[in-house]
């Protein structure tokens, strides 16, 4: 087994072997824009680091690892569209640099070259990862479409909170460990607990990815923060301090979350305010480390030795420390 730089480093060198300049460039241009903005990798990095601890070979999957970033490129294109973000990473977001049409349609051929990637593969292995990739694609969509409903709702709820997160983000998570684990023929009981292993520590992450989006420093997270409260999002952080308010204050916040302020720092500004006050803060970190343990027990469970999971284990701590 490599370190997580290895096989990042691994990845990205793959990566950008496989860039390059087409026509229309107006077509593959912005693709090409996205996918070197940088990013963690954190998904192609965990397919290749999962068909080799299920003693497969990391280079059979980097096709797979391609398949999964360039789809989680593509929702960022479409999700940039949908919350009007000016930033990605510290840079224009593709609708910004190029504009609206260009991005939804450069999108679109980005999931299909996904979908292409895995024609590389035996039938047998190809039908498993297709069924897989089909069924999460879907999953993230519907878990995007729920975070727009929720934003003209009063009355969302933690547990639709969850399962919102767990479609639009921990899927795709666990669907990256999955696909090594299908590369290097694991067990059917393994592939799913290590799929569980995702699941749990992508809700782990989107928290804290919430968590950021308040409280992080913009030049090291690379959005905009404060962007889910000036776009009214009822994330866990929100809900939390909904959760421990005073009525009073309640209605304060419910009606921040009802405006379109000129200063959208005011308002920003005015709901830290509640969330610090409520210590809904220190309890969206209770959660992160919640989440972070769940998925460390269902590691634990796999007959692995220490040695082999200890990477995953790393890779988990460092996630719940995170500050990008």
């Amino acid at each position: 087994m490599k370190s997580i730089e290895a096989y990042r480093e691994v990845f990205s060198e793959y990566l950008n072997s496989k860039i390059s300049r087409k026509e229309p460039i107006n077509l593959y241009d912005p693709m090409n824009y996205i996918m070197n903005l940088g990013g963690k990798r954190l998904r192609p990095t965990l397919t290749l680091v999962t068909a080799d601890l299920f003693g497969g070979n990391h280079r059979h999957a980097l096709d797979a690892a391609l398949a999964v970033e360039i789809f989680h490129n593509f929702s960022l294109v479409h999700d940039d569209i949908m919350d009007d973000a000016p930033l990605r990473r510290g840079h224009a977001t593709v609708h910004e640099k190029w504009d609206v049409n260009t991005a939804i349609l450069s999108g679109d051929a980005m999931l299909i070259l996904a979908y292409q990637l895995f024609e590389s593969y035996e039938p047998e292995t190809f039908q498993k990862l297709a069924k897989l990739f089909s069924k999460t694609a879907i999953e993230v969509c519907e878990g995007q479409q729920y975070d727009v409903d929720f934003e003209n709702r009063d009355d969302v709820t933690i547990d639709e909170y969850l399962k919102m997160i767990t479609y639009k983000t921990a899927v795709l998570l666990g669907a990256s460990l999955k696909m090594g684990a299908i590369i290097a023929g694991a067990s059917d009981r393994e592939a799913q607990a290590i799929y569980d292993f995702g699941i749990n520590l992508g809700i782990a992450f989107q928290i804290m990815d919430d968590y950021l989006d308040a409280f992080g420093d913009q030049a090291s997270f690379g959005k905009q923060v404060g962007g889910d409260i000036i776009e009214n999002k009822k994330t866990f952080l929100y809900l939390k301090t909904l959760e421990h308010l005073s009525p009073a204050d309640a209605k304060q916040l419910t009606d921040l979350y009802s405006i379109t302020p000129e200063d959208p720092e005011d308002k920003v500004r005015s709901v830290k305010e509640l969330v610090v006050s409520s210590g809904a803060a220190d309890l969206t970190q209770q959660a992160i480390e919640k989440y972070t343990n769940k998925a460390l027990d269902i590691l634990n469970s796999l007959e692995r030795s220490e040695a082999e999971k200890t990477i995953l284990k790393g890779f988990a701590h460092q996630l719940m420390r995170r500050t990008t």
